[in-house]
């Protein structure tokens, strides 16, 4: 059993999301599967295109830029800045 390394609870959610970069010239749409002030889960088709740093444009609020700090095939866990 792994012990937990965030600074604060993820609360589950399920929105839509959208990944940007390279100044806005790519995006990838996603979903978040949890979420807290400083990171979230994000589930995509794919994540070995996706760059180590982007924006992330949550339903409701602002775009936060984000830091890959893990990565399976289909998932990313990101910290938000």
């Amino acid at each position: 059993v792994f012990a937990e390394r965030r600074s604060r609870l993820r609360r589950r959610v399920l929105k839509g999301g959208l990944i940007s970069f390279n100044n806005g010239y790519s995006s990838f749409e996603c979903a978040v599967r949890n979420q807290s002030d400083n990171g979230a889960l994000l589930s995509l088709a794919e994540t070995f295109a996706l760059p180590s740093v982007f924006w992330l444009l949550v339903s409701e609020n602002r775009q936060r830029k984000a830091t890959v700090r893990w990565r399976t095939l289909n998932l990313v866990g990101v910290e938000l800045v």
